[in-house]
């Protein structure tokens, strides 16, 4: 896809999209990880970026996340903007001293002399029927440090956006994809190299009864819900948080004081999960405003299971619908 062109392509393709454009503009960048050179990737998100730039910036590495995630660090600190894939976030535990102890640590550090521009980008999620430690949804984990971005595309236009945003970043971001939206849908880009801002949601469509939050995977959930829902009458807000940490808490609060009401979607499990964060601020900051408690709509504190009962886990539109009735009816 040549420069300014605009083509309809899917989330994975996107994603390849900005790793090329960014490659190309910057020699800074690098791509590292597991079978991304050779292979371009499980999901092939880095095909072709090989033959391109050849082995020097397009780099396998063994089976090791923590060398990944540590080689990341130091190439960062010495003036290169490093992009690493795990090839599942399910993988990603063992790179975790290297990010969160050196990586997100790094600017405060060394007061403010070396910083950490790194992405670690990791596929996320359940819906492709695939085993444990390849289907986590684990974003809360990293929300919790200081230091770290935690970024979540639910579309092409902002998986290509987004993705330019984060390599351009001076310190390190988390980026997930969500893998079962990798081919669901494609949607026209336009390979411009125009970022998309990060620390802010994305309000994906007006309502005026009820506030519809979620991000990365459920967003497709959440615009079903809010089709079927309009045929009974109920107008909802949806809104993509997109980044994670730190939180557009601006954004959501003018929503729900429009609305009066908040229905929080994410296939993570409930126990301390990133949607108790946003709820606890809208408790906090909006309680005058709310109609009606606020209500989770999550995946079980339980591991993911094998693809059989992957459905009865994952929030399914008709479980955001109930939600949605449960807080009108309030």
């Amino acid at each position: 896809m040549s420069k300014g062109e605009l083509r309809d392509v899917t989330l994975v393709e996107a994603v390849n999209l900005a790793l090329h454009w960014e490659m190309e503009h910057d020699e800074n960048v690098v791509v590292l990880g597991e079978d991304i050179a050779t292979n371009g990737g499980v999901f092939r998100a880095t095909v072709g970026l090989k033959e391109k730039f050849g082995f020097k910036r397009v780099m396998d590495t063994p089976l090791a996340e923590n060398l990944i995630a540590g080689t990341s660090v130091g190439m960062a600190t010495q003036g290169l903007k490093p992009v690493a894939e795990f090839q599942f976030m399910g993988f990603i535990y063992a790179g975790m001293e290297q990010i969160v102890s050196h990586a997100a640590r790094m600017r405060n550090r060394t007061r403010g002399r070396l910083h950490c521009p790194i992405v670690y980008r990791a596929p996320f999620g359940g819906g492709i029927h695939a085993p444990e430690h390849h289907s986590e949804s684990t974003e809360a984990l990293f929300a919790h440090i200081p230091g770290l971005r935690v970024v979540i595309p639910s579309s092409p236009q902002r998986a290509y956006g987004l993705l330019l945003a984060a390599i351009r970043n001076p310190d390190p971001v988390i980026f997930l994809e969500p893998k079962r939206l990798y081919r669901a849908v494609t949607q026209s880009v336009e390979n411009n190299g125009e970022a998309l801002p990060l620390d802010t949601c994305f309000t994906l469509r007006e309502g005026d009864d009820v506030t519809l939050i979620t991000w990365g995977p459920c967003v497709m959930e959440t615009l079903q819900a809010a089709d079927k829902l309009a045929h009974q009458g109920v107008t909802c807000e949806v809104i993509d948080v997109a980044t994670v940490s730190p939180l557009d808490r601006e954004t959501l609060l003018c929503s729900v004081a429009k609305t009066g009401r908040a229905v929080i979607i994410h296939e993570a499990c409930r126990n301390g999960g990133v949607g108790a964060e946003i709820a606890a601020s809208l408790a906090e900051s909006a309680f005058l405003d709310l109609q009606a408690p606020v209500v989770r709509v999550t995946g079980y504190d339980t591991v993911m299971p094998y693809y059989r009962n992957e459905a009865a886990y994952l929030p399914q539109v008709e479980d955001i619908v109930e939600a949605v009735e449960q807080v009108i009816a309030l």
